[in-house]
Parts: structure tokens; C-alpha cells; sequence
């Protein structure tokens, strides 16, 4: 046991050592953020406002670059340790001290922000003390009921500034799978989670296998997805909605226990008693299939866009689903994509998805907006002084309006390296390379609409 405690000790010294080397971060990125401020990026003739802007996207854009981070991840350390050393004095002392963690100093800055100086510092008072005992849920729980109390009247305005925030994110999980959330205001949160639970629990019966957790998640598919079923003969609604196990009577959500394999169907009634099918989101599927797996010969998973490896089964079940195809066939040797000329400016539709598949996302550093959602961007300018850039994978790149923006007004640039890489030259002069999500070389696409055969 002694030298059990004596390996505590160590780990709980390395974990102090921990934050005192994020409170030395904290104190350069706000020194990086200060010199910033200074720099001249635009010509003089350039307005304040416009140069103040162009400093702030250097600043972003090379630490975020530099730390291997997203950029609203970055935006964030920059905000919070403004807060921290120069309006919450007290709470860096405590990280530098190894007292608190990082996080527990991130979640006071959160809520100091709006505050006026003076409050600021009283809700420091407050709350710090003790800090390093909670754990930073409770910190957090605590630091908010004391702001709500030190100023009540502004959560009114914070909540309409957050809603101006509202968004949904998709992470990649493992085994096929994936996280989807949402940040939306509680009201309606609530009442989206009170509306899958009702219909879910509205399915439930003694010979229904899913779990009720199962269930909500195969209603929230059915409300967004079409999954273009085969029109079935309604059941009679002979129990009561409001039970516990009552058929839902809420014409858009009304179940049936034959649906999709993997969830119930969800339709409205027509009046020959038949359910219809729901007018919902098709998928586009874009699916890169390797040559051997086509032919039955290989194991290698097909690449979903967006997402990456999948079972051949779930490629199959996308492909009964999809209105069109694009085909895309690797060679089983070298990995690579047969090309063929283009020249013109516009991509066509085959290329642009393949460029979409070669780069995941934005190929910025430090972005990860997807690529379906980007700009596509000439690295060589398709007609420049009499030069022209080819339209071709090996002269394109996908880039968000912010980075396309930034290549062309605050110094950024870049060329192609070799199999879908893009080395960065920052405004700096620093290079950061930055990898697609698939190595390809060069590319060949099949003209067929045609499913593959598998």
C-alpha cells in the first residue's frame, strides 16, 4: 500500500504540474494576442475597422494552425485567457499556483462574460474559494446559480444572444456509428425529447423487442428520413394514446410494428385507410468502393462521405435508397484514381464529389467545416496573367468562405504536395501541411449512373 500512495502522490503532482503549464500557455497566447493588435496586415489606406479585422484572422489563424486546434476552439483560449489574466486576477494566480485546474478557470471566465468589471470581480470573490475541492460540474453548477443571482436581469439578453448559436453537430463514432446533438434553446430541446418519448413509448407493446431508448432514437430517424416504404393497411387505434403502451393517434407520427429494419415507419393516414409515404429527406449517397471488395474478393470496408469506413451491408442498404450514383473505383495495388482532363473553370458534378471525398472538410488548418459545405478554390488561379490553372484535383482544394477569404486578402497561401496533400504558407512565413482524408493519386471516374453490382 505504501508505495501504492506513494504513486498517487505522483499522479497527483503531475496533474498540479498540469496546470501550471496551461496557466504558461495562457499567459503566451494573451502576449500573442497583444503583438497582434500591432501588426500591419493591410495597406495603410485600409480602414481600421478592416485592418483590426485582418489582425484578429492572423491571429486565429496561426495559433490555431500552430496548436493543431479548430479555430472556434482557439477563438475560445484567446477569449478566456483575456478574461482570465487581465479582468479574474485572482482565479490565474490559483491555476498558476496549481490550485484549480484549467477547466475549473474556464468555467468562471464563461460566466464572467457580460459582467461589468465590478461584478466580475465580486463573483470571483464568491465562488473561488474552495474551487479546487469541487469537481468541475459542481463548479460550474456553482458559479452559475451565483452569477444568476449577481445579475438576474441579464439572462434575458444571454439568451437571446445564444440562440443566435443554435446549431447541430455530427462526430464520427465508432463501429458504423455516429453522435448527432443540437444546441437549441430548452424550450424547444424539451419539447422535442417529450415528443420522441411520447410516440416511442406510444409503440411500445409485449412484442416489441426495442428498448424504449431504441425506440426514440428509430422515431427521430422516421420524423427526418424518408425511408420510401412500401404503402401497408393501417391497424385500427383500439387503445388510448395517453397509455402508457397506447398507439399514437398523432397523424404525424403514427407507427407501424412491420417497418424499417432497423426502426418504425412513421406516416399520415389517407383516406382509403392506407398510409402514405412521407415527404422526407432523400440521401445522396457518395461511396467509395474498392475494386477487389466490388468483385467479392476482398474484406475492405466501402468510405461513406462524411463519415469514412462502413460495412458492405450498409453500403447496400444505401444503394437501394439513393436516386443517383457516383461510382468511384480505387485500383487494388497502388490505392489510386485514374484522371482525366478538364478544361474548364467550373468542376463537373463527378469531379467535385471526388474533390469532396478526397478532402472530408475544408483544408485549411485548423478548420473542419465539411467540404461539401466549402467554396472549391483554384490554387493556381485558372486564368492569371496570362497563365491558366487547370481544373484538375492536383490544382483544386475545398476551402470555407473564411479560409477562401483568407488566401486571398490576409497572406495565406498554398500549393500541393503529393497524394492530396496542401502545404500552408502562413502570413508568418510558418508552413503547416495539412492531410486529406483520403490518399489518392491520380484520378479515373467511371461516366455511369448505373449502381455497382454488389
Amino acid at each position: 500500500m505504501e508505495r501504492f500512495g506513494e504513486q498517487l502522490d505522483r499522479a497527483a503532482q503531475s496533474h498540479h504540474r498540469e496546470a501550471v503549464v496551461a496557466a504558461e500557455t495562457v499567459l503566451e497566447i494573451d502576449r500573442t494576442r497583444l503583438l497582434s493588435e500591432r501588426l500591419t496586415i493591410l495597406p495603410e489606406t485600409e480602414s481600421n475597422l478592416r485592418q483590426r479585422w485582418a489582425n484578429r484572422r492572423v491571429l486565429v489563424s496561426e495559433l490555431a494552425a500552430a496548436f493543431d486546434l479548430p479555430e472556434r476552439t482557439m477563438e475560445t483560449k484567446i477569449e478566456v485567457g483575456k478574461a482570465l489574466i487581465h479582468t479574474l486576477p485572482d482565479t490565474f494566480a490559483a491555476l498558476q499556483a496549481g490550485q484549480i485546474s484549467y477547466r475549473h478557470a474556464v468555467a468562471l471566465a464563461d460566466q464572467t462574460f457580460g459582467l461589468s468589471p465590478e461584478d466580475k470581480a465580486e463573483l470571483e470573490r464568491a465562488v473561488l474559494p474552495g474551487a479546487g475541492d469541487l469537481i468541475v460540474s459542481k463548479f460550474t453548477q456553482k458559479a452559475r446559480k451565483a452569477r444568476e443571482r449577481l445579475d438576474p436581469a441579464s439572462i434575458t439578453v444571454r439568451h437571446q444572444k445564444s440562440v443566435a448559436d443554435r446549431a447541430v453537430f455530427f462526430d464520427p463514432a465508432p463501429d458504423g456509428m455516429a453522435y448527432l446533438s443540437a444546441f437549441l434553446p430548452a424550450t424547444q430541446a424539451q419539447a422535442i425529447c417529450t415528443r420522441l418519448t411520447g410516440t416511442a413509448m406510444g409503440l411500445q407493446r409485449s412484442d416489441e423487442p426495442r428498448t424504449l431508448t431504441q425506440l426514440k432514437a428509430d422515431v427521430l430517424v422516421d420524423l427526418i428520413l424518408d425511408r420510401d416504404e412500401p404503402d401497408e393497411p393501417d391497424e385500427p387505434d383500439d387503445i388510448d394514446s395517453t397509455g402508457p403502451r397506447g398507439r399514437s393517434t398523432n397523424r404525424s407520427t403514427n407507427g407501424s410494428r412491420n417497418g424499417a429494419r432497423n426502426g418504425s415507419t412513421t406516416g399520415a393516414k389517407n383516406n382509403s385507410g392506407r398510409t402514405r409515404r412521407r415527404r422526407g429527406i432523400k440521401p445522396d449517397v457518395v461511396i467509395l468502393v474498392p475494386a477487389l471488395t466490388l468483385l467479392g474478393r476482398s474484406d475492405e470496408p466501402a468510405v461513406l462521405e462524411g463519415y469514412g469506413p462502413i460495412d458492405l451491408d450498409t453500403a447496400k442498404e444505401l444503394a437501394g435508397t439513393a436516386p443517383s450514383w457516383l461510382r468511384v473505383l480505387t485500383d487494388p495495388e497502388t490505392g489510386a484514381w485514374l484522371s482525366v482532363g478538364r478544361k474548364r473553370y467550373k468542376p463537373p458534378a463527378d469531379l467535385r464529389a471526388v474533390l469532396r471525398l478526397r478532402d472530408g472538410t475544408c483544408r485549411s488548418a485548423g478548420c473542419t467545416r465539411a467540404a461539401a459545405d466549402c467554396d472549391i478554390d483554384h490554387s493556381i488561379p485558372f486564368w492569371e496573367n496570362g497563365q491558366r490553372g487547370e481544373t484538375n484535383l492536383t490544382n483544386l482544394a475545398s476551402l470555407c468562405p473564411k479560409d477562401h477569404r483568407d488566401k486571398h486578402e490576409i497572406g495565406w497561401s498554398y500549393i500541393h504536395g503529393d497524394a492530396g496533400t496542401i502545404i500552408w504558407t502562413s502570413p508568418t512565413g510558418h508552413t503547416y501541411t495539412t492531410q486529406p482524408e483520403h490518399h489518392i493519386g491520380p484520378v479515373a471516374l467511371p461516366n455511369t449512373d448505373t449502381p455497382p453490382p454488389f
